[in-house]
């Protein structure tokens, strides 16, 4: 048990370290893109492909980051109801069914279209949309890991009282 949380610490500590590094990297661009268009008045077309690109990519691994920290939003009107083994076997399901939808939709689908795309060209770039898609499958096998830590956690604890679950 003590393996996983340092495991998924180090996890959530890379994840966090390219989430603010993608964040930076977005605060530059954008600037650069602010000064050649009103300043020197010739647009980026490179700065704002890399921008897209780069939210796209913050944006998924933020998701992952916030499956790992079990913060995600959910509708909790009926588990925060619940106490004892219904709501221990009720949030299991709820990650396994996560789990389940991150690798038939987000791992097997990302791999689907980044395939589709290796011969696709961004257009500014000129790099395959692949190197865009492949964030698509790396963020639902980050999903998948956090969801079974999420489950294998929730099953060792003890639902005395009401309310959400934080872990």
């Amino acid at each position: 048990m003590e393996t996983m949380h340092k495991v998924k610490a180090g996890i959530m500590q890379v994840l966090g370290f390219v989430i603010i590094a993608l964040f930076a990297f977005m605060t530059l661009i954008g600037t650069y893109q602010i000064v050649t268009r009103y300043f020197f008045n010739r647009p980026s077309t490179v700065s704002e492909e890399l921008l897209t690109y780069a939210f796209t990519w913050m944006a998924l691994l933020a998701s992952a980051y916030v499956f790992g920290k079990r913060d995600h939003m959910r509708m909790g009107f009926l588990a925060d109801k619940l106490t004892g083994a219904p709501r221990k076997y009720l949030e299991i399901t709820i990650d396994l069914l996560t789990f389940l939808l991150a690798a038939v939709v987000m791992v097997y689908g990302g791999i689907s279209i980044t395939k589709l795309t290796m011969i696709q060209k961004t257009a500014s770039l000129q790099v395959p949309m692949a190197y865009v898609y492949v964030i698509v499958p790396v963020t639902g096998v980050l999903i998948m890991i956090f969801s079974l830590m999420n489950a294998i956690d929730v099953a060792h604890m003890e639902f005395k009282e009401k309310g959400e679950v934080r872990l």
